[in-house]
């Protein structure tokens, strides 16, 4: 099994300490692309598919985990576009 397909696997587990990091990568070997809304954006980040819904999250800070709400929002949105 590949690291991407073992980092899928442990997000489809919703897990509590999940970072923004693995998300990106995640997100990024799934074919979508983060864009920053420029320099007011502050932290919101989204993540743009060509053919799957759009992703939009805070990019959390200090820390770099993942808010377990966020995690949630982002498997949701991944089941519906059936890419887990």
């Amino acid at each position: 099994m590949s690291r991407k397909e073992k980092l899928i696997l442990k997000f489809q587990q919703r897990p509590k300490h999940f970072t923004w990091d693995e998300l990106s990568s995640l997100l990024k070997y799934m074919g979508y692309r983060e864009i920053k809304t420029g320099k007011t954006g502050g932290s919101r980040r989204r993540f743009v598919h060509d053919s799957a819904a759009t992703i939009t999250l805070h990019k959390p800070h200090p820390q770099n985990i993942l808010k377990r709400y966020a995690v949630d929002q982002v498997v949701d949105i991944l089941k519906q576009e059936e890419m887990i």
